[in-house]
């Protein structure tokens, strides 16, 4: 059993959703909360980040290894 207070603006949504979705304030509460519960723990950060990694990729493939040569070209270049 748990016990909790809402302000009167969120009790009032809350309040309105579950009317209109026909089920209690109860159970909207209990579903929102697994729902909640399961995005965060089932979502590792590889899971989210997923989409994003290599989205911008440089296409060399030798970036952590010749960081120094290419960092030396690039400053010599913009010299010139």
């Amino acid at each position: 059993m748990l016990t909790l207070r809402l302000d009167p603006k969120l009790e009032q949504n809350v309040q309105n959703t579950a009317k209109m979705l026909g089920v209690t304030k109860s159970e909207l509460i209990r579903k929102s909360i697994s729902e909640y519960i399961n995005k965060i723990v089932h979502h590792s950060p590889w899971e989210i980040g997923k989409n994003y990694f290599g989205k911008y990729s440089s296409g060399q493939r030798n970036l952590s290894t010749e960081r120094k040569i290419i960092l030396k070209a690039k400053i010599i270049a913009k010299r010139k």
